[in-house]
């Protein structure tokens, strides 16, 4: 896993090798095991090095293609780059190494783009086309890594991070109002915006090309997912068996690597069944779990520990297991060290990850994460929409928009963003939330098409988030985090399973949590059953009966608790202080409403507050 960054002078001006430099120096925890930079002329390549296939100086980059066409600076894994391998060697392409990354230049070099279809991995890339002065931008169909980029006047720039293009001398820093609005409506970013006005990301499944002397940057998509209901539905055994199946070839492919591979491992059934297959093929693997304290907690937040859960899955798969115990103390600490990496806040509170990724990269540099089980096998039923009713796609979106007002009520955020509500009252999030939609094809008719439609929507945002939490935090300790429910044939696989297979009764009654969708309840933290129907019953092959039918539990620590306890002075400092970055662009008195409501226990604003400690800190850099 490394760090990519690039730039191109379009005035034609040499690039500055301490301006390259400059660029992979700001990601150098992203590679610490090697640099490298290219340059010819008015374009420089640069990349940090992770090395974890192929450890020798033939997997060093930026690579140069042995014809000296193509150079390509990449930060991934191809989990099926020997069966790539074998079949560019048949095709007559030549290799100097065995890394993976010299089967991605070859593959691009001998079928252009289409070549990206067939990568069954993470990944994203930059290859600079010598012979006709283009560079290509690539991302995998998921998102799991993300690349940034540029356009200015003068500059086309891009990399792994954002902080490498704000490197560039020049560049100007300046907050993007509208993105703000978006994460305080979402509690994340449905739009390729960041922060930083002026640099975007490139979209998931898609790539982008620039050509030299057009000025333009033209993106397009080569994969999208599809749920949908199949047109010859197999049994459910027929089904369970093709599931455990593809369990186990995804988890075997992630574990090829040459270095340890460690393993996530909570009390839950979708890091549990990866730990478990893991373990199988791997005496002694290495298992981290991360828990809370939970002196101060109460009611549902009691179940938020889930140390004891994932010891014993540990002592039946004979792992050698570590753990760490977070206090409100910790999440204080970590939050200017996670905001500099995370760069801009996304979907939930994020310091737990950041602990898990920093207990992990102490003893191994690769470690497999259950990511991606909810998103795909129907893991939040209480945020799916759910009707009996044919309806119109817009009164769908009226309908759906409404349940994901994460943090605050439009009326409320009008009254928040007053200061600058000028700037981006033109701006409709309810038409940024229709257009996610417009992408899933499909009727809105049946209970099962409604299912299909919800999924889509959080696996191309929430997932999206979530993974950008993760690949931040994760390289911020050196660590490659592996995702092996993002497996293409598993994704497919769970693209067409019937809806009755991921939810138990598509019209059961679920109660709301208002930080997800705005009700009065809690309904989430009471983890039902309903979700992921069939995972469940794959799971069952790989973890003890009691393990497989566990609840779904968030990764979460009491911080509903803790903003009224034990970090309720150091909210107070950040939030009330008259002299505060959130006053920059909040009302006083609608910032103060807002957090007293859940001070004294009116509400449950943990999410919007946390989201206001995340802001407050992230805003020191535009200072």
């Amino acid at each position: 896993m490394c760090g990519v960054a690039g730039v191109i002078n379009l005035d034609n001006r040499l690039v500055e090798p301490a301006d390259l430099r400059r660029m992979t120096d700001s990601i150098q925890h992203r590679g610490p095991d090697g640099e490298g930079h290219w340059q010819e002329d008015n374009v420089g390549i640069g990349h940090r090095r992770l090395s974890i296939i192929d450890l020798s100086d033939s997997g060093s980059q930026p690579m140069v293609s042995l014809d000296g066409r193509y150079v390509l600076s990449y930060n991934g894994e191809l989990y099926n780059f020997k069966e790539l391998r074998g079949e560019l060697v048949g095709l007559g392409r030549k290799f100097r190494g065995g890394s993976d990354t010299e089967v991605v230049l070859n593959a691009l070099a001998e079928w252009g783009t289409s070549a990206l279809l067939k990568f069954n991995g993470m990944f994203a890339l930059a290859l600079w086309d010598r012979s006709q002065k283009r560079m290509l931008l690539a991302r995998d169909r998921y998102g799991v890594k993300p690349i940034y980029y540029s356009v200015e006047e003068n500059r086309f720039s891009f990399a792994s991070e954002q902080k490498a293009i704000t490197a560039l001398p020049g560049f100007k820093k300046t907050l993007n109002q509208e993105a703000l609005l978006e994460y305080f409506t979402f509690q994340n970013i449905f739009t390729d915006m960041t922060f930083v006005q002026g640099v975007k990301i490139l979209p998931a499944g898609t790539y982008g090309v620039f050509q030299h002397g057009h000025r333009n940057f033209e993106i397009s998509k080569y994969w999208d997912f599809h749920f949908q209901e199949p047109d010859n539905a197999l049994s459910e055994s027929e089904y369970l068996d093709e599931l455990e199946g593809l369990l186990e070839k995804a988890v075997r492919r992630q574990l090829v690597s040459d270095v340890e591979v460690g393993s996530y491992l909570s009390g839950g059934i979708d890091s549990g069944t990866i730990a478990g297959i893991a373990a199988h093929d791997t005496p002694d693997l290495k298992t981290f779990t991360i828990g809370f304290d939970l002196d101060s907690a109460s009611g549902l937040e009691l179940a938020f520990d889930e140390r004891q859960k994932a010891e014993a899955l540990s002592g039946v798969f004979k792992t050698e297991h570590y753990e760490r115990v977070l206090k409100s103390g910790d999440m204080v600490s970590a939050l200017p060290t996670l905001a500099y990496h995370l760069e801009e806040p996304r979907v939930g509170q994020s310091y737990p990850n950041f602990y898990a990724a920093q207990l992990a990269s102490k003893f191994v540099k690769v470690v497999l994460s259950g990511t991606g089980g909810d998103e795909l096998f129907g893991g939040y039923p209480w945020r799916y929409f759910k009707s009996e009713n044919k309806m119109s796609f817009d009164q769908f979106v009226d309908e759906y928009y409404v349940y994901w007002q994460r943090l605050v009520s439009n009326s409320e955020l009008k009254q928040l963003f007053a200061p600058i509500w000028g700037n981006v009252k033109d701006i409709s999030t309810r038409d940024i939330f229709a257009k996610v939609l417009y992408g899933h094809p499909g009727e809105y008719a049946r209970p099962q098409d409604f299912l299909h439609h919800s999924m889509y929507l959080e696996a191309k945002t929430f997932l999206h988030g979530i993974l950008a939490v993760e690949d931040k935090l994760s390289m911020a300790h050196g660590l490659e985090t592996r995702v092996p429910f993002l497996d293409n044939d598993l994704v497919e696989f769970a693209m067409k399973l019937p809806a009755s297979l991921k939810l138990s009764n598509l019209l059961s009654t679920v109660q709301i949590d208002e930080n997800l969708i705005g009700k009065k309840s809690e309904g989430h933290l009471a983890q039902n059953k309903e979700g992921k129907r069939l995972l469940r019953l794959a799971a069952g092959k790989f973890l003890p009966e009691v393990a497989a039918s566990e609840r779904k539990q968030g990764f979460s620590g009491p911080d509903a608790s803790w903003f009224r306890g034990e970090s309720i002075e150091f909210l107070k400092s950040k939030v009330f202080d008259p002299n505060s970055n959130l006053l920059q662009v909040f009302d006083k008195s609608k910032l103060r409403s807002l957090t007293e409501e859940h001070l004294s226990g009116k509400k449950n604003r943990r999410l919007l507050i946390w989201s206001f400690l995340n802001v407050e800190q992230t805003l020191v850099e535009f200072r």
